[in-house]
């Protein structure tokens, strides 16, 4: 390449990010867009670089997973899909009386309810944004049905639509998760709660960016979790405090605008194209990529089973869990569990090596007595 072409105006560091994104993931490539649940699962697990860079560069994980010969197998199923679209629909119903009620308000004439319809996800959220400003000015109740909010995530706007977000008299934005899973004697599932959360805190995270710019608006850091209550269609009401998510959430993001490390960190014409590159060029382009498998992962990528696997031929000691990763201290490797225990390698001065050995020796004498 001659001096000349490199001569001219560096090109802004936004416009070299995309360009390296979309080598990566294949000039031909449609980008994935990123959704509140794809983020949620980001700030789930923020040591996970390859998703980080997977998920920033847009790549469809479903078909890489396919052809790495490791499909996903998770998914909701249609009849959860149906229940939750119905139970959303009873919550909605007559105005958002029932949603309405769970927030002390009897009447629903008395909350503004604005149109939001508008030509893509671009006008639809400028749509959003408009309506709560001029319902923040007016000082009314106003419930937002299906908002869309936009969310700069590696320097492409992501588009995010909650279920519903309530405007107080006082300014105040409130998010609202609607779920189906149950909520029995007061209390639903932790781990669902959990991941309610936070999808919920990267609405939280987006609306945050339009309270910015608008007088008298602050968001909420708790939202209104509504779901079945007990074994009924009933809605019930929990908040929930995000703030934690929030906070991871907002790390994990900034991690993401800084994702152009990672690439640099690759060798030179590595691509995770689908289309043009064979299974074994891919599997040799993911493993560039350090990852964090955990047995969490398996519910929420699409590229789990692929890294369990991985994981498992390498005998690491994440396969068995986070909380087992964190016991074992500087033992990595399941041999070096093994070792450690037979008395074969390890520091016998370590607090871990000798509660290995204690626990083995517990277990030879359990058995013994068998």
């Amino acid at each position: 390449m001659s001096d000349s072409l490199g001569s001219g105006a560096p090109r802004p560091p936004q416009t070299t990010l995309r360009h390296r994104l979309a080598e990566l993931r294949g000039a031909a490539a449609v980008p994935r867009p990123l959704d509140a649940r794809a983020l949620a699962a980001l700030a789930a697990n923020p040591g996970c670089r390859r998703r980080a860079l997977l998920d920033g560069a847009g790549v469809d994980k479903t078909a890489l997973a396919s052809k790495l010969g490791s499909p996903a197998a998770f998914g909701q199923s249609q009849f959860a899909f149906m229940r939750g679209n119905a139970f959303e629909a009873k919550v909605k119903a007559d105005g958002g009386r029932e949603l309405l009620r769970l927030l002390g308000i009897e009447e629903p004439g008395a909350v503004r309810t604005p149109d939001l319809a508008a030509a893509g996800p671009q006008g639809r959220a400028a749509r959003t944004a408009l309506a709560l400003r001029e319902a923040t000015e007016a000082g009314e109740w106003a419930l937002l049905d299906h908002p869309m909010l936009a969310l700069e995530v590696a320097g492409t706007p992501a588009y995010l639509e909650p279920d519903a977000v309530v405007v107080h008299p006082d300014g105040r934005w409130t998010v609202v998760e609607i779920k189906s899973f149950p909520m029995i004697d007061g209390a639903a599932d932790a781990s669902k709660v959990g991941a309610a959360a936070r999808q919920a805190a990267v609405y939280v995270l987006a609306l945050e960016r339009v309270a910015v710019v608008t007088d008298g608006a602050r968001v909420a850091h708790s939202v209104l979790l509504v779901c079945p209550k007990d074994f009924s269609n009933l809605p019930a009401g929990s908040v929930v405090d995000v703030r934690k998510q929030l906070s991871v959430t907002r790390r994990q993001l900034a991690r993401l605008t800084r994702i152009e490390e990672i690439a640099d960190a690759l060798p030179e014409g590595v691509t995770f194209d689908v289309e043009g590159c064979s299974a074994e060029q891919l599997a040799q382009a993911v493993e560039a990529v350090p990852h964090a498998y955990a047995p969490e992962c398996l519910s929420a990528c699409e590229l789990a089973f692929h890294c369990r696997e991985r994981a498992r031929g390498a005998g690491a000691v994440e396969a068995l869990g986070r909380s087992v990763r964190g016991e074992l201290g500087g033992l990595t490797t399941i041999g070096e569990v093994l070792a450690a225990a037979r008395g074969e390698a390890g520091d016998p001065d370590d607090p871990t090596v000798d509660a290995v050995r204690r626990a083995a020796a517990l277990r030879a004498e359990a058995l013994a007595c068998r």
